[in-house]
């Protein structure tokens, strides 16, 4: 059974940084691609950025370099470093394994998500 689970959200002030992780369970982690994602209240899913099997990257466009993906196949962990925060990436975020082939937007699997909360 596939298991992905997020952990590092909270609270945090406007411009500060959060470090969320994922620990990935169920499956050959180092094989797939990772993706992160977000929901905000009333708003869509969103497609936050993923990384490759060997640690290729992609961001959404409005991450404009204030985010981090990392990995490290040997935990089965994929980490989101959240920088320069501001109330509007207010979300709860999902990690995701990604279909074999696909896009990183294209996922099979989510975890629960954590709460990332930005406010004074």
């Amino acid at each position: 059974e596939v298991q992905l689970v997020e952990s590092g959200g909270g609270l945090v002030q406007p411009g500060g940084s959060l470090n969320l992780s994922c620990v990935a369970s169920g499956f050959t982690f180092s094989s797939y691609a990772m993706s992160w994602f977000r929901q905000a209240p009333g708003k869509e899913f969103e497609w936050v950025g993923g990384i490759n099997r060997i640690g290729g990257k992609m961001y959404a466009e409005f991450v404009k370099g204030r985010f981090r993906i990392d990995r490290d196949n040997a935990k089965n962990a994929v980490y989101l470093q959240l920088n320069s925060l501001a109330s509007e990436d207010t979300a709860m975020y999902y990690c995701a394994k990604v279909r074999k082939g696909a896009h990183y937007t294209e996922v099979e699997e989510r975890g629960q998500g954590t709460q990332v909360t930005v406010s004074s």
